[in-house]
């Protein structure tokens, strides 16, 4: 009778072992999947932040061509004095 008795214990301990490792398991799948849509959502964040940069680069250097004739302008029209010497 005892046999069965620790038999049995053995079962429920193992059942129990069991249900807390499948529990784990789910656990564990759902954090890889958060882990995953994360770093897709990080890897868009960084495609739109090289596409911001170029935006940016772009802009600068129109901003750089347009002083560059706006200076020339004044030249033109005297509207500047030349630098001292």
């Amino acid at each position: 009778m005892s046999e069965n008795v620790t038999n049995a214990l053995l079962l429920e301990n193992l059942k129990a072992i069991q249900a807390k490792l499948t529990e784990q398991d789910r656990r564990f799948d759902r954090t890889e999947q958060h882990l995953a849509d994360v770093e897709a959502h990080l890897s868009t964040m960084k495609a739109d932040l090289a596409t911001m940069v170029g935006s940016v680069s772009h802009v600068r250097s129109d901003f750089d061509a347009l002083a560059r004739r706006v200076e020339r302008i004044e030249r033109r029209l005297d509207l500047v004095e030349p630098p001292a010497s």
